[in-house]
This record gives structure tokens, C-alpha cells and sequence, in this order.
């Protein structure tokens, strides 16, 4: 599982700018789940040697009013479920009461914790931070976060010492030696994923398999269904049949996002019942930038009249646009129509997130495109796309490699996406394609040989020999 680290500082100290930094995000990924104020932001930074969930608190203050307060309560909320601490502080400003009264707060945490000194561009980093060992949470880390100078080190020295991933033996980082398909599923409230999520295990099975260690409490509950192996990641501590019900429910910003990021396939649960609500594109908005294959399942199907159903299904179809590579089932999970055709989808979308594509076939696949529609001109200029190869799964990742790459219109890219996805059967995994420039052999030379000069040196050279 993902470790979380919580951003924590009085107010005005750049705790946000420093979670957009770390996150290399313009639009940080709110809660909007019940139980949880939208005051604290999530987000998955991947800038360092390992990727970490960040989290965005409100800002800290001794002399609080009722807001304040409540602020107060979920920052302590957000340190409870972290693993480590950033305290944030404004090197500009020098100590202030209210950093100590923060640092009187981690210290009786007893999370381990690095204190950020920000806004120290333009400053001396070892003077500007000086002056903030008297709060005495060791040794102060300067960064300028609004001009990305320090972040990556910053998020390196939280989570150094932190134990590694535990996967079980057979696992890989990527699932390529596991033969079980990690499923994960998620959905608003009420919308049946509990129910489907007995259905998954089988209606008569008592889940006795749980798995500690990990940080919060999530749980891997291995089942089989016609003869495939899978592990349920069930966010919510499932330890006991009769529990299932209850705590299923009560999913948190921070368990979906390392539920998402350990699962190789997502299914989506949303209720036939209502519109597509904003949240319900959001998760699987979240499902996408993770690059996890998704399925998205339209429950309570069977309570639906047929003569809204077509209305239905065209609404859902078009909120979900951009999910259209995702297989769109509507299901019954209390009466289990459906849920036999969800399983094909989740084999097929695996599968597909899975697939090993050789550098040959990638290639031929790529001028086969080009041929069929070229690149457009830069500057009079034919971008020129060379050979390409896998640079990953999970999701799969095609990397090009040409000429002017860096002019490669989002229009073009998308295209590619589309012809590598039919070209190898893609279907239900996001698929990310990746241009590289080639180098130039002149670049960094002062006189390289013009054409003419080029001729010329191969005649002489011709003359010579004979």
C-alpha cells in the first residue's frame, strides 16, 4: 500500500503550493465522500523513488473560532492516518507561536516528521534555515515550493527508513508474476458495492483470510470463480462475513487511493437508479490518471422500467465519455444478472493491461498509421516517427522515438492511442503513448558540414581511394 504523508503548518505557510509541487497537479483531487470535509486534499505524488498519497490539511491555529476548529479536527484526523509528517513553515518569517504550538502538536503525535522550510528562494538555504531548529523537529529541509526547488528532496528525507512494499511472495510490482487479478471496487454509497461484493466472493462464503501489516488495514481476500484466481482488495477490513455489509460502506479518500494504485483492474459501481452524479465520473476520473484497467457497472438494472432504459444508458454512455475504452455492463448484483458477463470484461481488461507488445510489431503497427494518416508539418517540416517499443504495463506504455517529436499535436496522440488499441486488442486499460526525441549527432559541434560541404568530402574521398 501507498504510505501518506500530511502536509501540516499554521495558515499562509504555501502547504498548498507545496501539495501541487509534490503532486505535480494543477487540480488536486478533493474529497467528496461522506464523513470527510472537502477542507483536506488528496493526491499521489510519484516525484520521488517511491510514490506516496499527499495530504493537504488546513492550517493550524492555538486561539481557535468554531471554524478553526473544525479545521483543527480533521488536520488531527489527517495525522492519525499518516504514516509521516511534513511541518511546513515560512522561512520568510522567521518562528512564530503558532509554528511552535504546530510542533508542540506533532511531537505529542509521535509520527516521525521533517520540517519544511519554505519560500527560501532567493535566500541562503542554511541561514534561512537556521533560525527553525528551536522548534526541535531536527534537521530543517529549505524549499522553495512556488519555484519546485527542494520538493523531490523533501519528499525523499519523509520517507526515508519507511519498510518496502509488502507484496506476497510471488508478487511483483507491476502483478507480472501473480496469477491472481487483484480487483478493487469502488462507487458512492448505497450503490450496491457491498452487494456485489458478496456476489463476488459467492453468497455461502465466510472470508477468514486477512492479511496485517499493511497501514491501514487493508485486506487482500483471495477467491476463484470458473477455474480463475482472484484477490478481492477490500478497503475496509473485512475480517467477518456478517461485517461485509457494514464496513464496506465506509470508504476513505486515502483507502481508495491505495486501493486503486495495488489493484490491476477497478469496477465502478454506479446506482441505475440516479443520474451520473459528479462523483461517480470523479472516481472514475482517478481510476484513469492511475492508469488502472477500469469496468464500470451500472447496478439496481432490474429496477429500471424498460422504457427508460435506453434514456439511461445514452446518459451514462456520454458523462463517461472519457472512459469509452472501459466495457459498460448494467447489472443486478442482488439478483446476480450480469455479473457473469463483468467477469469476462475484468479477464479481458487484465489481459489487455497485461499484454507484452514487441518493438517489430509496435513498429509496423506505427507506420501502418502513418501511412494511413502522416503527421502533420512543423514549420514546413514532416514530424518523423521513427520505431517504437513497450516502455511498461499496467498500464501499457508505448514509446515512440523521432524527429520533432515535441511537436506532436494531443489530436495526433490520441490517434495513435486508438490505432495501438484496436491494432492490440486494449480494451478496459487506459494506454499511454510517450514520444522521444532522437539526438542530433551535430548537436554541441560549432561547424558541422552543411550538405554541399558533405558531397563534396564524399568525391574527395572517392578520388583518393582510387
Amino acid at each position: 500500500m501507498l504510505p501518506v504523508v500530511a502536509l501540516i503548518g499554521r495558515p499562509n505557510v504555501g502547504k498548498s503550493t507545496l501539495f501541487n509541487a509534490m503532486t505535480a497537479s494543477r487540480d488536486a483531487l478533493v474529497a467528496d465522500l461522506p464523513g470527510l470535509t472537502r477542507d483536506r486534499q488528496y493526491g499521489v505524488a510519484r516525484r520521488a523513488n517511491r510514490p506516496c498519497i499527499v495530504v493537504d490539511t488546513g492550517g493550524l491555529v492555538e486561539r481557535a473560532d468554531e471554524i478553526e476548529r473544525l479545521m483543527i479536527e480533521q488536520t488531527t484526523r489527517a495525522i492519525e492516518q499518516a504514516d509521516r509528517l511534513i511541518v511546513v513553515v515560512d522561512g520568510r518569517a522567521g518562528p512564530t507561536p503558532q509554528d511552535h504550538f504546530v510542533a508542540q502538536l506533532v511531537r505529542r503525535s509521535g509520527k516521525p516528521a521533517v520540517l519544511a522550510v519554505n519560500k527560501t528562494e532567493g535566500r541562503d538555504a542554511e541561514s534561512a534555515a537556521a533560525d527553525f531548529h528551536e522548534l526541535g523537529l531536527g534537521e530543517p529541509v529549505a524549499v522553495a515550493a512556488a519555484h519546485d526547488q527542494g520538493v523531490v528532496d523533501l519528499l525523499e528525507a519523509a520517507l526515508a527508513g519507511l519498510p518496502a512494499d509488502t507484496l506476497e511472495s510471488g508478487d511483483s510490482a507491476d502483478g507480472s508474476e501473480d496469477p491472481r487479478i487483484r480487483i478493487t471496487v469502488i462507487g458512492r454509497p448505497n450503490v450496491g458495492k457491498s452487494t456485489l461484493i458478496n456476489r463476488l466472493l459467492g453468497e455461502n462464503r465466510m472470508v477468514e483470510y486477512d492479511r496485517p501489516g499493511t497501514t491501514r488495514d487493508s485486506v487482500l481476500v483471495p477467491f476463484e470463480r470458473d477455474g480463475e484466481r482472484y484477490a478481492l482488495i477490500d478497503t475496509a477490513g473485512v475480517r467477518r462475513r456478517a461485517r461485509i455489509d457494514e464496513a464496506v460502506e465506509k470508504f476513505s479518500v486515502i483507502k481508495t487511493l491505495q486501493a486503486i494504485e495495488s489493484a490491476h483492474v477497478v469496477i465502478v459501481v454506479v446506482d441505475a437508479r440516479d443520474t451520473v452524479a459528479e462523483q461517480d465520473a470523479s472516481l472514475a476520473g482517478i481510476v484513469v490518471e492511475h492508469g488502472r484497467a477500469l469496468v464500470l457497472a451500472v447496478n439496481k438494472w432490474d429496477n429500471i422500467p424498460s422504457e427508460q432504459r435506453d434514456t439511461i444508458r445514452a446518459q451514462f454512455i456520454a458523462r463517461m465519455s472519457f472512459a469509452d475504452f472501459a466495457p459498460v455492463h448494467f447489472i443486478s448484483a442482488r439478483h446476480g444478472s450480469g455479473v457473469g458477463e463483468l467477469f469476462d470484461s475484468v479477464r479481458r481488461a487484465y489481459a489487455a493491461a497485461m499484454r507484452e507488445m514487441t518493438t517489430p510489431a509496435l513498429t509496423r503497427v506505427l507506420e501502418a498509421a502513418i501511412r494511413s494518416h502522416p503527421p502533420p508539418l512543423v514549420r514546413g517540416r514532416r514530424i518523423k516517427l521513427r520505431y517504437a517499443h513497450q516502455g511498461g504495463r499496467n498500464p501499457p506504455i508505448v514509446v515512440i522515438h523521432g524527429n520533432q517529436t515535441e511537436h506532436v499535436p494531443d489530436a495526433y496522440r490520441r490517434y495513435l492511442i486508438n490505432v495501438f488499441r484496436k491494432a492490440f486488442d486494449l480494451t478496459g486499460t487506459p494506454v499511454d503513448v510517450v514520444f522521444r526525441a532522437e539526438q542530433n549527432p551535430f548537436a554541441g559541434k560549432r561547424n558541422p558540414l552543411t550538405p554541399r560541404q558533405r558531397r563534396k568530402r564524399k568525391r574527395l574521398i572517392q578520388r583518393a581511394k582510387r
